[in-house]
């Protein structure tokens, strides 16, 4: 019988007496997709580091095609074909895509004379393999996000990896983009390749995995295959209880129109003839393809971009914003969709969070009073039910669900009328995605209106009131609450509704 091309087992880690693996087995066969679930502070991230040799396990084993490793290090990891695909790419944003493919693959050597034309020629080929249009000369920071993560994918593929780690691979992905991201995961399973997956996002194990391990708690709470479990069996695994309502209902009716915009245009950034309303208490969705320009008009709504044409009128008062200082003062609050580069500051403590966007009305006369900030803090931890060692943890020792609350609490300080919320559950496993629907409805039953843009489209469809279609820079439909999904999508591509089966 042929062995696991890796065996893990009974793997335990501590750190600082903190027990953050609980003799976890798990066995990865060639030729397999095996999804890891688990909500964040399962033990994933740090089972992947053992993997990958960045961390030593206290105990238990690990085996390479039944080969036992007594101690694996990163480079004894990469020469054996273990590689890792991360959720944020680890690239160098001043290099070309060409120089960081080749940085990757090339042979260290000193007095080494680079072949220019044969290195973009590699990363061309690489690129091509995996059904990505990029310019190997594009410096890398002048790329998405989805791209770079389609160049880390080139690289690993380029190393010839065998056992390849992929980390929230979709979490910044289009539509098209993750269908060849399955395409190219498919093909590397078919060559024998076996493969980690690791997601939040369920619909996408069902889709592309061949059995599914979840973690809770540090421990393996079971192995299956795929087409043995269901996606409620599998929540149950993961947090340890049922989850009755993944997208809650309204309790009241939305109230009169808070915002209007009328007939918008920012052509700094695509956007033309944007007209809707939302109503206080009612969570409106942003739906559409990447591109289609959701956030960029959110960034118009919130003085980061120029209105120059058009009308936006809030609480009956016409305004238009020309700096993010102005939209707040106005009541409009944005959370933004990177919450590592502008929700959170995670050196900064959770305290410092959240009372960032009100320092002058909470500092008078720039005097820090950190009793004050501590005590206000410490209201939006309770009410949020923000899970941190206490208010002056840093934000970056918090799971990313609990960071993504801690943004919240910065724009609801500011007693916003309107709240933008981009992408606000990314990146967060289910029960904390759960908790910030529920957050979200909690809110809208306050008054507020709700813009929730998002690209996972059972969330708008599940969590709006009513549905705003983006298309070209402008809004296409407004589509009801718990529209059917190819109805959204039909709008989103321009393309006439479906029209519905007949019984």
């Amino acid at each position: 019988m042929t062995p696991p091309l890796l065996e893990l087992k009974g793997i335990a880690k501590a750190y600082a007496g903190v027990q953050a693996l609980k003799g976890v087995d798990f066995t990865l066969h060639s030729g397999e997709v095996h999804a890891l679930l688990g909500e964040n502070g399962a033990g994933k991230s740090t089972l992947i580091r053992v993997v990958t040799g960045a961390h030593q396990p206290d105990a238990g084993s690990i085996s390479i095609d039944g080969r036992a490793l007594h101690y694996l290090t990163p480079r004894q990891a990469h020469a054996l074909g273990i590689a890792c695909i991360y959720q944020q790419p680890a690239l160098f944003p001043e290099l070309t895509v060409a120089e960081n493919i080749g940085l990757r693959l090339e042979p260290a050597t000193a007095l080494r004379r680079i072949a220019w034309k044969r290195r973009r020629q590699r990363a061309r080929d690489l690129l091509s393999r995996i059904g990505a249009s990029i310019d190997p000369e594009s410096e890398v920071r002048e790329l998405s996000m989805p791209e770079q993560q389609l160049v880390e994918i080139a690289c690993t593929v380029g190393a010839g990896a065998r056992v390849i780690v992929m980390d929230e691979p979709t979490a910044s992905l289009t539509r098209n983009e993750q269908e060849v991201l399955f395409t190219v995961v498919r093909e590397l399973r078919s060559q024998g390749a076996g493969i980690i997956y690791i997601s939040h996002r369920l619909e996408e194990i069902f889709a592309l995995a061949d059995r599914v391990t979840v973690l809770r708690d540090g421990s393996s709470v079971g192995s299956t295959g795929v087409t043995e479990t269901d996606e409620a069996r599998l929540i149950r695994m993961m947090v340890g209880r049922e989850l009755s309502q993944v997208y809650p209902e309204a309790a009241d009716s939305p109230g009169d129109a808070l915002l209007s915009i009328r007939e918008l245009h920012a052509p700094s950034v695509g956007i033309r003839n944007v007209s809707f309303e939302v109503r206080s208490g009612e969570v409106f969705g942003l739906s559409g393809l990447v591109g289609a320009g959701r956030t960029e008009l959110a960034h118009a709504l919130f003085g980061l971009a120029p209105i120059t044409g058009g009308t936006v009128t809030l609480r009956g008062k016409e305004i238009r914003p020309r700096n993010p200082a102005e939209a707040i003062a106005e009541g409009i609050a944005y959370v933004p969709e990177d919450r590592r580069r502008h929700g959170i500051i995670g050196e900064m403590p959770v305290a410092q969070n959240v009372t960032m966007a009100i320092h002058r009305r909470i500092f008078p006369a720039s005097l820090l009073q950190l009793r004050k900030e501590d005590r206000l803090s410490r209201q939006y931890i309770d009410e949020l039910s923000i899970r941190c060692a206490g208010s002056w943890a840093p934000a970056s020792s918090l799971s990313g669900g609990n960071q993504q609350k801690v943004s919240v609490a910065r724009w609801l300080a500011t007693k916003p009328r309107l709240l933008i919320l981009d992408e606000p559950t990314q990146g967060v496993d289910i029960g904390a995605k759960v908790e910030i629907h529920r957050l979200i409805r909690s809110l809208a039953s306050q008054g507020i209106a709700v813009l929730l843009i998002s690209s996972d489209l059972p969330e708008v469809i599940g969590m709006s009131d009513r549905i705003g279609v983006m298309r070209g820079g402008t809004l296409a439909e407004i589509l009801p609450g718990r529209s059917e999904a190819p109805a959204v999508m039909a709008a989103a591509l321009g393309q006439p509704a479906p029209k519905a089966e007949s019984g």
